[in-house]
């Protein structure tokens, strides 16, 4: 096989598995029980013994003369089969993929700029299996080290030449387990579930770079580290999320499993976070998420339903409560251009049942540009 060929077959066993996202034959992943003993940092590290693993990070950023930015930071591991053919080409051997995606957007302009990367383990990118340290190409996000508190963390990143940034970022709150018993369900089978591992509110502070300019930012991010072998069910097409900061000093997250008949899965959640960190979940119909508008992509055809009203019970006083999601721009796309999934992934702001602004959100719509079940089951 001359070296040519030996890349292009490569380089399709390296796109093939996160186009089709199949388990691997003969290979057993690990999946997530409940009673799992969790050890910090490393627990934060990698997991290869799951089949699928994130690491991401949503957030509002604001300048001094109060220019504000939506970012994304998104570190995707997935476990693949090792092409067969790996003997001859060295540098294909690993069978970790790994998936980066940025994300910014100009609020005032309206500008959403994004950039996705994928690498094979031991080209350019790694997570390490000690502590929280992944990286792809100088993508970056890492516990910050010296002069910083344990939990604080680094995150690098940029969108080919037309932005870059350098974030620090330190939790407010202690760190969230999701989920009963250590295990957040996504469906119906034991096997769709993950273990669900959050920092909800995130101080945020150090530069942005867009274009030639660069300024100094401060801000708030919520991250998610979740790691599964399979994210849905059958008869599911993918989810609708949010992750809420109210002003209030409280958190919310929440998500709605669709089902390919357009229902909500039962085992979708809506998830308290009070202002110590402690954790109540609701379950529908006790929550409602309710599509109140939508958004046509003219890039992937999909409609999103990017205007959305999340209601539910208040733990402290009782009454039911209701936020509308209103996003700050509405093509907030990320189309997945190197073979991964398409989805919607945007800033928003949080409004009252007054109407009143009360907080900051991210929604991540996904599934609307084809049924997920192939990738994440």
């Amino acid at each position: 096989m001359n070296t040519l060929t030996r890349f292009s077959a490569a380089l399709l066993a390296l796109l093939c598995p996160l186009l089709l996202a199949q388990t691997t034959p003969g290979v057993r992943f690990t999946t997530a029980r409940p009673g799992k003993q969790f050890a910090y940092p490393r627990d934060h590290g990698s997991h290869p013994d799951f089949r699928i693993e994130w690491w991401y990070i949503t957030g509002h950023l604001f300048t001094p003369d109060k220019s504000r930015y939506g970012f994304q930071a998104t570190f995707f591991r997935r476990a693949s089969e090792i092409p067969p053919d790996a003997k001859d080409a060295p540098e294909f051997s690993s069978g970790q993929l790994y998936l980066a995606h940025m994300a910014l957007l100009d609020v005032k302009t309206g500008r959403f700029i994004h950039q996705e990367r994928i690498n094979r383990g031991g080209w350019d990118a790694q997570a390490s299996e000690q502590t929280l340290d992944v990286r792809n190409g100088n993508w970056s996000l890492r516990f910050a080290g010296a002069g910083q508190p344990p939990d604080a963390m680094l995150l690098e990143g940029s969108i080919r030449s037309e932005a870059a940034f350098t974030l620090t970022l330190k939790p407010q709150k202690p760190l969230v387990i999701f989920g009963k018993d250590g295990v957040s369900r996504k469906g119906a089978e034991e096997t769709a579930a993950s273990h669900y591992l959050t920092w909800p509110r995130l101080a945020v502070s150090g530069s942005l770079r867009t274009g030639e300019e660069s300024a100094a930012v401060t801000g708030s991010a919520w991250m998610d580290h979740e790691m599964s072998s399979s994210q849905l069910s059958e008869g599911q097409a993918g989810w609708d999320w949010a992750s809420l900061q109210l002003d209030d000093g409280r958190d919310v997250m929440a998500y709605r499993m669709r089902r390919t008949d357009g229902t909500t899965d039962r085992y979708s959640t809506l998830a308290w976070i009070s202002r110590e960190g402690a954790v109540q979940h609701v379950a529908p119909p006790a929550f409602r998420w309710e599509v109140t508008g939508t958004w046509k992509s003219p890039a992937s055809g999909a409609n999103y339903p990017v205007r959305v009203r999340i209601s539910a019970p208040d733990p402290v006083t009782g009454q039911e409560v209701s936020w509308q999601l209103e996003p700050l721009a509405e093509n907030q796309e990320l189309t997945g251009a190197l073979g991964g999934v398409t989805y919607w992934e945007g800033a928003c702001r949080v409004l009252n049942s007054d109407g009143v602004e009360c907080g900051r959100a991210f929604l991540e719509l996904t599934g609307h540009a084809g049924d997920l079940s192939r990738q994440l089951k």
